[in-house]
């Protein structure tokens, strides 16, 4: 019912940038995105919330990437941008996009495949 299609992922040294990318897409018109962002799991933690953009246009940020990372989006594209500075070694684990989106009942989340980011040291 609904596509995230991630890309931007990649290897590089700390203090080095990556830029993600994520793509809603679905059939349903009623469907209606309440938020969109980026979360991340490193081996052996929980996921935890990167940054997501509510549908009013505010950002929310984790602690630990305020001031290096921005996230930013195309309405238009209905697609999302990460731009990561800065990057850091413990920046290191899986990105996963989130979706969240009323179908007309009631709120669902869904998540992209998930891209490896990884910061050498």
């Amino acid at each position: 019912q609904v596509q995230l299609v991630e890309s931007g992922g990649g290897l590089v040294q700390a203090g080095g940038s990556l830029r993600l990318s994520c793509t809603y897409s679905t059939s349903r018109t009623a469907f209606k995105i309440n938020a969109m962002g980026w979360y991340r799991q490193a081996p052996g933690k929980q996921r935890e919330l990167v940054a997501a953009i509510i549908n009013g246009g505010s950002t929310n940020y984790a602690d630990s990437v305020k001031g290096r990372f921005t996230l930013s989006r195309d309405t238009a594209k209905n697609t999302v941008y990460l731009q990561m500075n800065s990057l850091k070694p413990e920046d290191t684990a899986v990105y996963f996009c989130n979706a969240n989106v009323f179908d007309g009942y009631v709120n669902r989340a869904y998540w992209g495949q998930g891209t490896q980011v990884t910061v050498s040291s």
